[in-house]
């Protein structure tokens, strides 16, 4: 650990120190233990570095908003202790901070692997459901059914003391923390940017993986121009736990075959041979299909005197706040009457008022909910009660908000809001069996 403006992260090496550097990345809720079966064969070829994300495993609390804020920490660690190019493989969240490496950095990434990654986790609404389920209810029902997203059942049920260590790394997390790596997750979006990534990549999958499954990994395949798949079977999400085997003969295959070394001094630095390196066909070639098209970078539309038009910066504060599926309902049940409404709502109430730096979102949802019950919109409270639980709000400061619209607005308006604010709370508080 080391102290700077940039927090450091918390690391371990094994293996020679005049090895090339190889860097293993975990997934969200786990800690640098869960590539232990595969350090001892990795450590033959390379020095091995592994870190902890903030909160995990012990590690400093220092929550990262972004999957770019959490890759420069560690870039700003490797730069403490002399690390400048290094193979990285990384497992789900770790295999979003390889995929951001590559593509910002790609004179410090030798070789990538990306483990039951994605280059969109799920949908944003998805992780910001599951904050407010770790604000509200702490992080036991979320550890409570991480083995259920992570092992086979078969796996989950011969393994009992694995099982247990992984409810025990997750209820250790610290809960700031990990609602951050939420948000960070929620708003990763790579899909358009997956040519730009120039290296040579594995992209593994286990064949029973329900979180990110074989979908996405062909999603990477076609969209990285020298990318090879690798389907492990009988392994789930956390694949280099359950099948620590296969997986690490395949890492071994790859960073040997993809990334081949030469000493290039007597003091034992090595560099990257120049001539392209033959790759092993993992698996059949995948097509390659377009993963979304690029066209050339627009300005915005500038409005009234010069200004930009608010309503790009509109409609993502709008999808952040009260998540997309409830703006795609708006969006598409708009016609030819009220879209000029819903264009009026997305560029001045988000575009202008919600994008203002004066009050933050916290701030602004206990503004809109103190309005709404004041002019009895119960339609709207609800779900800007949502939106005040992704803004960071607790059921007890939405309670004492309400409360103190009582005082000045009504019992009885309080009395219809109360009513509408319980049942959306119970709905988005209450974890998913």
């Amino acid at each position: 650990m080391s102290e700077t403006n940039t927090p450091a992260l918390q690391y371990r090496f094994d293996g020679p120190e005049d090895a090339p550097v190889l860097i293993l990345g975990p997934s969200l809720g786990t800690t640098w233990h869960m590539w232990d079966r595969q350090v001892p064969e990795l450590i033959k070829q390379w020095r091995v570095f592994r870190f902890d994300m903030p909160g995990h495993g012990g590690a400093p609390a220092h929550p990262c908003g972004s999957v770019g804020e959490l890759a420069q920490r560690l870039l700003t660690t490797l730069d403490e202790v002399g690390v400048q190019r290094f193979g990285y493989a990384g497992c789900a969240f770790g295999g979003a901070i390889g995929a951001e490496l590559a593509l910002r950095h790609p004179q410090r990434v030798a070789s990538l692997a990306l483990i039951s990654a994605s280059p969109r986790f799920g949908s944003a609404d998805e992780f910001r459901q599951r904050g407010v389920i770790v604000r509200s209810n702490g992080l036991d029902p979320i550890a409570r059914t991480s083995p259920e997203r992570w092992f086979t059942p078969g796996f989950a049920a011969a393994q009992p003391a694995i099982t247990d260590w992984a409810v025990q790394m997750v209820r250790t997390t610290d809960p700031g923390c990990y609602i951050a790596a939420c948000e960070a997750l929620a708003a990763f979006d790579v899909r358009a940017e997956l040519g730009r990534i120039g290296v040579p990549t594995l992209v593994l999958v286990g064949s029973e993986d329900q979180v990110t499954g074989q979908g996405e990994a062909r999603t990477l395949v076609a969209g990285i121009p020298d990318a090879r798949l690798a389907v492990v079977p009988g392994a789930s999400h956390l694949a280099p736990v359950e099948q620590p085997a296969a997986v690490t003969d395949l890492l071994v295959r790859h960073f040997s075959t993809a990334w081949p070394l030469a000493v290039t001094d007597a003091t034992g630095t090595h560099a990257a041979i120049g001539a392209p390196p033959v790759k092993p066909v993992l698996a059949p070639p995948v097509p390659v299909f377009p993963v979304a098209e690029i066209g050339p970078t627009e300005q915005p539309e500038a409005v009234g005197g010069g200004r930009p038009d608010p309503y790009e910066a509109g409609i993502k504060v709008r999808r952040e706040v009260l998540g997309d599926a409830h703006v795609d309902r708006a969006l598409a049940g708009a016609d030819d009457f009220s879209e000029d409404f819903q264009e009026l709502i997305t560029r001045y109430a988000w575009g202008e008022v919600w994008n203002r730096p004066g009050l933050d979102r916290r701030s602004r949802s206990c503004v809109t909910l103190t309005a709404l019950v004041a002019g009895g919109h119960l339609d709207e409270l609800a779900f800007h009660t949502r939106a005040a639980l992704r803004n960071g709000l607790t059921p007890q400061e939405i309670k004492e908000v309400l409360l103190q619209a009582a005082v000045y607005c009504g019992v009885p308006a309080a009395n219809s809001a109360f009513k509408v604010a319980q049942a959306v709370i119970r709905e988005e508080t209450t974890p998913q069996e």
